[in-house]
């Protein structure tokens, strides 16, 4: 059975190359305009979840806080160009697996999404 990973990110060329690159590497992968959106699909669980930090009406961290609150844990990779260590620190709080800043390089990316597959701490 091929892994699951869920891309929720407001920028959709970002989506596309993330699916594009995800897809060559043998994932299934299902992205998702902005958090509202993932809710609102009925949220099958994806083994993996790549995460935008800043979002229109919901932001990533508040989108993690949320699947908590529902008793969801999904191993997460936050991609964001915001770093700061406020933002780290929340995404930590909300069980984030891995924190990436823009751009990365496609290594970067899947070696944190196996990091996140392993469910492994918060580098």
């Amino acid at each position: 059975m091929q892994t699951e990973i869920a891309i929720v990110d407001d920028d959709a060329t970002l989506r596309a190359s993330l699916a594009r690159l995800l897809t060559a590497c043998s994932y299934s992968v299902r992205s998702y305009g902005s958090a509202r959106e993932f809710l609102d699909s009925g949220i099958q669980i994806p083994d993996c979840l790549i995460l935008d930090h800043h979002m229109e009406e919901m932001t990533g961290v508040e989108l993690l806080y949320h699947l908590a609150l529902s008793g969801i844990r999904i191993p997460t990779v936050v991609l964001t160009g915001h770093d700061s260590p406020e933002s780290r620190e929340s995404f930590q709080h909300a069980g984030a697996v891995n924190f990436l800043v823009k751009p990365v390089t496609p290594d970067q990316l899947l070696r944190a999404i196996e990091t996140a597959l392993s469910n492994t701490l918060l580098h």
